[in-house]
């Protein structure tokens, strides 16, 4: 490549020390997805340096969100507030770009420091899930700006706090300022460290059953009870056998009982579902609801079921597939070279999807060991990401790419 390509001169223009400095800074603020005083931390600091970009910064207070206790009975779970920025909302082609301030690691994790490990490799926590990609998000939307005919377009930036345990408490702002947009980036990191992208992903439900029997001694009357981890494990049978090429189910964890001499009358059955279609995900649905009914009349017990999908199979469609088509082209341009794949796992690119926006949802920073205290970031790949979107944005900016 040339150094006097526009591309190159899009490299040029990042100041790496800069977007170093910044990453090294916010994984030093704690953001497990609990740790309320962190994310509070953490998002007045993001809106400070996205007050930096035309438009209106804003923090959206989470939605209501129940969980199930291990008493059977449902509580409220408090989360962070979620940073929005939005520019130029009457421009007539508009974008979303989206990431995560949190992480998977609470306040009394041992893992809360960043270490070199070699000249550009660094190891922090959400180094590379996902305060490198948030940063990638800042300086690649600081280069936009300055491109002719950026003004003409405009964008969203929706950066919340509770991705890493579904989404649930910003699902609903998600899809809200995806609908209608032309298109959609999302800075997860990397699905390879050589930046290979996510492609296709699976879906993912999370479902919390909680049964109630009747207690009696096990000796004296145990016929008048009415057992409920006898139910709970005839329940995880029937679902596990409801497993197809198409749908894994996972039963995580039964609990409740007392005593040994004592019917239990309480069980709480969680699982997770991994359906590989919207198709899948349906059928189990409607299959789960007979079992339910089923488990009720034969072993007469009382059943509440909480959760669902959180975040549905993300197929890529004609359009989602020009969408990385051009990724990949960009990519080129900059002497990057961008391939792809698909996963299982599952991320806020699920639920913008769904809403029928084309969407890339790895386009944060080359890294890996995600979700492990051996997690790491490659330091070069802030300033290749970073010129990347903003290539991207300014190609998706004129033409009908899509």
């Amino acid at each position: 490549m040339k150094p006097d390509t526009p591309a190159q001169a899009l490299l040029d223009a990042i100041d790496a020390d800069v977007m170093l400095r910044e990453v090294q800074d916010w994984a030093a603020i704690n953001t497990g997805t609990a740790n309320i005083d962190g994310l509070k931390t953490m998002a007045d600091v993001l809106a400070d340096a996205f007050s930096a970009l035309p438009g209106d910064v804003e923090l959206v207070d989470p939605a209501t969100v129940t969980a199930i206790s291990a008493e059977g009975r449902e509580f409220e779970k408090p989360h962070g507030q979620h940073m929005v920025l939005r520019v130029r909302p009457e421009a007539e082609r508009r974008f979303v770009l989206t990431g995560h301030m949190d992480t998977v690691f609470p306040v009394d994790h041992p893992f809360q420091e960043t270490k070199w490990l070699d000249e550009e490799v660094i190891n922090g926590p959400g180094t590379a899930d996902m305060k490198g990609g948030l940063d990638v998000i800042l300086h690649a939307l600081k280069l936009f700006e300055s491109v002719e005919g950026s003004a003409r377009v405009g964008y969203d930036v929706m950066i919340n706090s509770d991705e890493e345990t579904g989404s649930l408490a910003s699902r609903g702002l998600i899809e809200e300022l995806a609908r209608g947009k032309y298109a959609a980036l999302t800075y997860e990191p990397s699905a390879l460290p050589d930046g290979t992208l996510a492609h296709a992903r699976g879906g993912t439900g999370n479902y919390s059953i909680t049964i109630t029997g009747r207690s009696a001694h096990a000796g004296r009357n145990p016929h008048d009870g009415r057992n409920a981890i006898v139910a709970a494990s005839d329940l995880v049978l029937r679902i596990k056998a409801l497993e197809a090429e198409d749908i894994t189910v996972n039963p995580a964890k039964i609990e409740g009982g007392a005593a040994n001499n004592v019917v239990p009358d309480l069980a709480i059955l969680r699982f997770n579902i991994r359906p590989k279609s919207t198709d899948a995900m349906n059928r189990f649905d409607g299959e789960l609801g007979a079992i339910l009914k089923m488990i009720e009349a034969e072993h007469d017990v009382g059943i509440h079921r909480h959760g669902g999908v959180t975040r549905p199979p993300k197929p890529v469609d004609d359009k989602a597939q020009r969408l990385f088509d051009l990724v990949k082209a960009c990519g080129a341009e900059l002497g990057q070279q961008i391939g792809w794949k698909s996963t299982g796992g599952v991320c806020d690119g699920n639920n913008i999807a769904a809403t029928g926006v084309p969407v890339v949802d790895t386009m944060g920073v080359r890294g890996g060991a995600i979700h492990s205290p051996d997690e790491f970031m490659i330091v070069p790949s802030l300033r290749e990401r970073a010129a990347l979107s903003a290539l991207v944005l300014t190609k998706l900016s004129t033409g009908d790419h899509l």
